[in-house]
């Protein structure tokens, strides 16, 4: 749980910056990156869960 309010706490710092130096964010749209990410991580867990079953892993 420790590494999921660093990565929150570094992506608010790296955000509040980005917006104080009036950059473009650097993140693909809000629910469409949220959902990209979301999906990288349940297809790399369904690997996982799968590859023992066919000998990989």
């Amino acid at each position: 749980m420790k590494e999921v309010f660093l990565a929150l706490g570094s992506g608010l710092f790296v955000g509040f910056i980005f917006a104080l130096l009036r950059l473009p964010i650097p993140a693909p749209p809000a629910l469409a990156g949220i959902m990209g990410i979301v999906g990288i991580f349940l297809g790399y867990r369904l690997y996982m869960w799968v590859a023992p079953f066919f000998g990989g892993g």
